[in-house]
């Protein structure tokens, strides 16, 4: 019987071993999508104890929490942060075969060195010892110390950047970059999230903004200042794909009813999302920016804990929209005028994850090595399962030789241990096929391999 979470981890052959220890454990971290607050990089904030780093703010563990029967009270309402903690840690015993029992029992390990398992008997010695090592580990501090070489932001175009141009004065070792995300401005299905977006842009660019080509050049303005910040990346998370072209007549109709409060039919919503996305690809592809597509993700379905929590509450789940009919119609429609950039595109439905890699195989043009990207498993996908079955299907429907490998898409400074989680899988994965005579015994290729996914692959390919 092995030891739970021993050096050997994951990893169930001796090709594996060699594979991780040999080839992925040291190398470097490009994290190129992530929540994490770029101003507490910027501050290179410490936390006053466990909960703060650990807890706060992570809707998985509430998720479990809620799950395991504790009250709302000890998950986000006013009970102090101990009290907090000590629900979490009884709830973590019955996580088990939840990938939560994995990533916090690494995440205790690495980098507070505790092997002793969390429970409620456990919960106030793991509190103690974490919080004393607190003072040591700033958030600076952390993505040196889990080796991160690049990291990306989540950002509004309506952000100053101030916070990146502060760490940019002040490196650190770290190269921290904005990603443009510009989801609010096509809520238009949504006028309170549009109007409030709306009105800061206009603030921040002086300008007046009545009407669609108003939005898109004042859009156009904040790429080309994301750019100059060093931005190379556009992030989009939506249910579906949509390719429903419109008018400037339909689209400017579609913003001034928005602009009065009047939410956008599912038609119009379409048309007016597809308008905007085609415009930002455009000049991703003009500036030498990858875009992301996040899709499937039916959000805030509690509306009771919306309005308690707000978003990001742990109330969202896998969503079963159809996708890839207006997937291929929009990738076309940018193909066919040479406008197609780099893309990955993560899928949230895995009874889509063929559907997902059959279309990134539609559009690769020969100019990059996996040029269209189908992305890691994200979400409530980016666990063990998930993260073999997207590789498998990559492996067998695309080169996943040339896959740009794993992120965090955390908001948790400690969340850098998924990419050891990862590393361990797919050296696992490589080193059984080995053994089972499926693979060569090449080493100096099968390493080259790994690291290239661990690596190298996205440090060619973002070319940040």
């Amino acid at each position: 019987m092995k030891e739970f979470l021993s050096e050997d981890f994951l990893l169930q052959t001796e090709t594996a071993k060699r594979l991780y220890f040999d080839y992925a454990a040291s190398m470097p971290v490009i994290d190129y999508h992530n929540h994490l607050p770029p101003d507490e990089i910027a501050g290179n904030k410490t936390f006053e104890n466990l909960y703060a780093i650990w807890l706060k703010g992570d809707h998985y563990k509430w998720r479990a929490m809620r799950a395991n029967g504790v009250a709302e009270e000890f998950i986000t309402g006013t009970a102090d942060d101990f009290t907090k903690f000590r629900h979490w840690a009884a709830t973590a015993p019955y996580t088990m075969r939840n990938p939560l029992y994995h990533w916090s029992h690494m995440e205790l390990k690495n980098p507070f060195g505790i092997t002793e398992l969390l429970s409620e008997k456990t919960a106030e010695k793991i509190y103690r010892d974490c919080n004393a090592q607190l003072p040591g580990l700033s958030t600076q501090t952390l993505l040196q110390h889990y080796k991160v070489d690049v990291l990306c932001t989540t950002d509004d175009p309506a952000d100053s950047l101030e916070h990146h141009r502060t760490i940019a004065n002040r490196p650190f070792g770290t190269r921290v970059l904005p990603t443009f995300r510009p989801d609010r401005a096509m809520a238009v299905d949504n006028p309170e999230i549009f109007n409030s977006f709306v009105d800061k842009l206009s603030e921040v660019l002086h300008k007046d903004i009545s009407r669609f080509e108003d939005l898109l050049s004042a859009l156009q303005s904040r790429h080309t200042y994301f750019h100059e910040a060093g931005c190379r990346l556009s992030d989009h998370g939506l249910s579906t794909f949509y390719f429903t072209p419109a008018s400037d007549k339909e689209l400017d109709t579609i913003f001034n009813n928005a602009r009065h409060h009047t939410a956008a039919t599912p038609h119009e919503n379409a048309q007016f999302k597809t308008a905007v996305l085609l415009a930002v690809c455009g000049w991703n592809q003009e500036r030498g920016w990858t875009q992301q597509f996040h899709i499937g993700a039916i959000r805030n379905n509690n509306s009771r804990l919306l309005q308690r929590v707000g978003a990001d509450a742990g109330v969202d789940s896998i969503g079963d929209w159809r996708v890839a009919e207006a997937m291929s119609a929009f990738f076309d429609a940018l193909d066919k005028k040479d406008k197609l950039a780099k893309t990955v595109v993560y899928n949230l439905n895995p009874s889509y994850n063929e559907v997902f890699a059959t279309m990134a195989g539609n559009f690769q043009d020969g100019t990059v090595p996996g040029k269209i990207q189908y992305g890691s498993g994200w979400w409530f996908l980016d666990q063990k399962d998930g993260m073999e079955k997207q590789m498998n299907v990559l492996s067998n429907m695309g080169l996943l030789s040339r896959f740009v490998g794993m992120l965090t898409d955390s908001r948790s400074f400690l969340s850098y241990s998924r990419h050891e989680y990862f590393r361990r899988i797919l050296c696992n994965l490589i080193g059984k096929d080995v053994e089972n005579g499926e693979l060569p015994n090449d080493m100096a290729w099968l390493g080259k391999m790994v690291q290239d996914i661990c690596y190298y692959n996205a440090k060619a390919y973002f070319g940040f």
